[in-house]
Formats: C-alpha cells, sequence, structure tokens
C-alpha cells in the first residue's frame, strides 16, 4: 500500500478440496443461522467504550457501537458509517463536521441524534479512566450539536482527527443507557453496530447476533458468531486442534504458527503483514531505578532483537528498530542508528556514568496468557543478567491487573503489544510517548509533544515525516521505550469458513461480518 497505509498483504490462502470456486457459493440455507465460532486471547477489559483501551475490548466494540466514521480493509482513509458525510470546515483542520444518517436508532427504538454523539465524546473525556481512550482525544476542545449535525472543535490543527473518530474511542452510546460520568457496569451494550451483543461472560464467550436495525457502511452485516476467549496461546491452540472453534486468531504460539503450512487440506490460513508492534516500555519517573537516562540506554545497547525473534517467536515477527513500523510514513531505523549491535562495554561505561552500583535491579512485568510473552520475558532477562550489569525480577500478571498496575505506575519495565488505532504514524506517536500517553511511562519531553502536535498540522500525511524521524530520534536518545518487534496477522479457519483474510488487518476493527459459511 502506499505511504500512509498499513501493508496488508494477503500473502498466503489455502483453499479447501473444492477449489477457488467453493469462496463463490452462497452459503447453504440450513447454515444461515448456524453460529461461526472464533477463538481468540485478547481480553476484553470493559464493555463501555469509555473505560479501554485494547486490542480485544475494541474488537468488541467494533462490532456492536457505529462510530461517525471507520475503516474499509486496506483503506488509507475513513468513510462514513453512522455518518452520512463528514468534513472539515475551512483550511485551518480546527473544525469538523458530521451529519448523521437518517433513521439510525438504539435497541430501544429511540433514534440516535447529535446529541448522542456529543454525549459520547464528552464521557470520555469527564470519566477520562485509566486505562480509557481518553488520551487519544488530546486535541478535542468542545463539541456541539444540532439535530443530525455534530461540530468538534479542536485545540489545534488535526489533520489526524477523522482517523481517531473512526476508532473504538468515537463509540457511540445511547446517552439514555449510559452514566455521563462513570463508567456503566453489567453485561449489556446499546449500540448501533452491525451485531447485537446478546450475551456475554467475561473471560469465556461473547455471543453475537447480526443488528436489524443497522444502517452503516455494510451492506451484509454477517452471520451469527460466538467469540471465545481462551487464558493463553495453548489453551487457545488446543480448541483449535479439538475442532471446539471454526477461526483462530490473536495469539497461537509461536511453534504452531512456524508449522503452518499450504499443503493441509483441513484449514485456510491467512497470514498478512501487520503494523503491529511490541515495545519495552521503561519508568521514567524519579522513583524508577531506571529514571537516568544512561541506565535506559545502557538496556538499549543490550537488547538482542535477531535471537529474540529467531528463538521465542520462531521467525514469526520480524526485528524493529524504531516506533513506527515497516511501511507506515515516518519509519526509521533509529534504534539501529543509536545501538547498532550488543555492546556490553558501553552498557557499562552509561552505568559507570551514572554512578550505580551493578547489577542495577528492577522488575519486569507482563500480560499472562499474552502470546509468548512470559517466554519474551524470560529471554529478555537472560540478555541483561547475562551481562552481570542487571538484575531482573520477571512476574506475569492477569491482563486488567496489568493494566492497573502499568497505568499507576508500579513496574519499572513491562512489555505491551501496540496494535495501530488507525494507519497513520500519529498512533504511534502521542498515545505511546507524549505527555500523559496512555503507556504512562512518566516520559516528558517539550521536543516531543512539540513534534507530534507540529505532525499533526498536514492534510498531507507525507509531509509529517521529517516531524516523525526527529522524534523518533529523540525518543532512541531518551529511551522511554524499546522497540522489540513487529508482527505479522495469522487467521486459521476450517475448510467450511471463508472471508478469514478479511477478518483483521493489524488496526482496531474485527470485521466479524466478513465471515461466512462455504
Amino acid at each position: 500500500m502506499r505511504s500512509v497505509r498499513t501493508r496488508i498483504i494477503a500473502t498466503l490462502v489455502v483453499l479447501a478440496a473444492a477449489g477457488v470456486g467453493g469462496w463463490q457459493l452462497l452459503p447453504r440455507q440450513q447454515d444461515t443461522e448456524k453460529r461461526i465460532t472464533v477463538g481468540t486471547t485478547d481480553a476484553v477489559t470493559a464493555l463501555d467504550p469509555a473505560g479501554a483501551y485494547d486490542a480485544g475490548s475494541w474488537a468488541l466494540y467494533s462490532n456492536v457501537f457505529q462510530s461517525l466514521l471507520t475503516f474499509e480493509p486496506g483503506a488509507a482513509q475513513p468513510v462514513p458509517d453512522a455518518a452520512r458525510d463528514c468534513a472539515f470546515d475551512g483550511t485551518d483542520l480546527k473544525t469538523y463536521s458530521c451529519t448523521l444518517r437518517a433513521g439510525l436508532t438504539f435497541p430501544s427504538g429511540r433514534a440516535m441524534t447529535a446529541e448522542d454523539v456529543k454525549f459520547s465524546f464528552d464521557r470520555v473525556r469527564a470519566i477520562n479512566a485509566d486505562v480509557g481512550p481518553s488520551s487519544l482525544l488530546s486535541t478535542l476542545k468542545s463539541v456541539s450539536a444540532d439535530g443530525l449535525k455534530v461540530t468538534f472543535r479542536l485545540s489545534s490543527p488535526d489533520a489526524t482527527f477523522p482517523f481517531k473518530v473512526a476508532t473504538g474511542a468515537g463509540s457511540i452510546v445511547d446517552r439514555e443507557k449510559y452514566p455521563r460520568n462513570a463508567l456503566r457496569t453489567g453485561t449489556s451494550v446499546d449500540g448501533t453496530g452491525p451485531y447485537a451483543l446478546t450475551s456475554y461472560s467475561k473471560g469465556e464467550k461473547a455471543v453475537l447476533t447480526p443488528n436489524s436495525r443497522y444502517k452503516g457502511d455494510l451492506k451484509d452485516t454477517g452471520r451469527p458468531v460466538e467469540l471465545r476467549y481462551y487464558a493463553d496461546a495453548k489453551a487457545l491452540h488446543r480448541a483449535w486442534e479439538d475442532k471446539a472453534i471454526d477461526v483462530a486468531t490473536r495469539q497461537l504460539p509461536p511453534t504452531t504458527l512456524s508449522k503452518l503450512s499450504a499443503s493441509d487440506p483441513d484449514q485456510r490460513v491467512s497470514e498478512s503483514d501487520s503494523s503491529e508492534t511490541r515495545n519495552l516500555y521503561l519508568n521514567t519517573r524519579a522513583s524508577s531505578p531506571l529514571h537516568d537516562t544512561r541506565i535506559r540506554q545502557a538496556i538499549a545497547w543490550l537488547i538482542n532483537r535477531e535471537q529474540l525473534a529467531a528463538t521465542v517467536y520462531e521467525g514469526t515477527v520480524d526485528p524493529l528498530y524504531s516506533l513506527i513500523p515497516t511501511g507506515i510514513t515516518g519509519h526509521t531505523t533509529s534504534f539501529f542508528d543509536a545501538y547498532p549491535k550488543q555492546d556490553v562495554d558501553k552498557a557499562r561505561s552509561l552505568l559507570d556514568q551514572a554512578g550505580v552500583s551493578t547489577p542495577v535491579a528492577f522488575t519486569y512485568g507482563y500480560a499472562q496468557g499474552r502470546g509468548a510473552a512470559g517466554p519474551e520475558a524470560e529471554d529478555i532477562k537472560k540478555q541483561l543478567e547475562a551481562t552481570g550489569l542487571f538484575k531482573v525480577t520477571v512476574k506475569g500478571y492477569e491482563w486488567t491487573d496489568f493494566q492497573k498496575r502499568w497505568s499507576g505506575g508500579k513496574l519499572d519495565a513491562y512489555a505491551v503489544g501496540w496494535v495501530a488505532d488507525y494507519p497513520d504514524p500519529d498512533t504511534f506517536g502521542g498515545p505511546l510517548v507524549g505527555t500523559g500517553s496512555t503507556m504512562n511511562t512518566g516520559y516528558s519531553d517539550k521536543g516531543v509533544d512539540r513534534l507530534v502536535r507540529s505532525s499533526q498540522q498536514y492534510a498531507d500525511r507525507g509531509d509529517a515525516t521529517a516531524d516523525f524521524r526527529t522524534l523518533q530520534a529523540d525518543i532512541a536518545r531518551d529511551v522511554p521505550v524499546i522497540p522489540l518487534w513487529q508482527g505479522k496477522e495469522y487467521v486459521l479457519s476450517s475448510e467450511a469458513v471463508g472471508g478469514g483474510q478479511y477478518l483483521s488487518d493489524g488496526t482496531g476493527i474485527f470485521r466479524l461480518w466478513s465471515l461466512d459459511w462455504i
């Protein structure tokens, strides 16, 4: 794909014995109401879109809620969904207006108006949940509503605002069903997306049925789906092997992924490039043992990404040397330029300059059940401790607990995967390293914040390249984060299910409606 968007390249599709024509057959009548079961390890933090900013939650939101805009597979720009049309007013990129489609109705039967949109955006910022998406709306100054028209006024020029509107942060909720200043509890949702959530058991499953009231970008809202949540990659693999699920994705064990075969007639395999990254975040606060920049730079001199990718991940991920991944405008190799190879002597010299005793001890947290996070943590611990310069205490936490610990500044270091919110480098800037970022490392740099704001003023996103290159060089210097790897998207489906290649593209949208019986 071109400069600013995520590369979505379907590199492998294994067809059933029926041949290519089988993809084009209409589903048998008796299968139209049969659920397609989809397994994943991505957990849901909250059913309320004001309370979560993670891949598992947003995957569900993209099916049960509508945003004003959405992304079609591989698209560089968002298209209208709940909106009939949207556009910036004037050329200063500070006022953005949308007009809703007529006839949108919530499950209660009440018509959606611009007041619901205003309410939804206002409450995200008012609640400002620790693990919520409010940081994504940092340039939003105010929202006004008039009938079916909603107007957003921004504090500074932001060409990326339409992208943000299209994310889970822009999910529209019924203002009569959601509290204004608190998260909604319970296991039901009131949205206007292509699916209705008919039942939900946290950590177990979500049952979705096509929403007959849906009006938006999609022409077909798909088949009934049951999402099943698994505690870890091994459990997901067992469910796939036992044929308990029809589709498996995010995250199968690296060993399983590395052995996928195009000759297997019992499954379809979709492998595509993705902008998903994984980073090691370092707590920069004065109370952290990693507060001194030189200590963090020493760690950067010791990380061996190639070893990590080749051993723990068995070649299913690629080493990453920049904040912005390959395929996105502004990608560089800033960490390779600054730290081209492992160098124990340079790391030791930096620690001597910092005046600290070795080994420097710190805690390293990770989320249990998230792919190969445990073996990854142990491998990085081994790399650092082999030098005699660091002592690393590794501990895994349940996903929600893990989020609370990093958002509360209770971990010295923590590895987190990042799925692009939208196909633009901005999603790898402010949300990860800006002041008040969602990753909450305590890092704040006026120069970096200035570059984030400057990059947002360009309607032609290619013009923001210089800002992002400078920003990444600054991050390699200050090291609040160390890029580890860039992943791929893998989707396994049974020979009876088609459309898996469209399910996920490394953004926050999980297109369950793309799945169909063959």
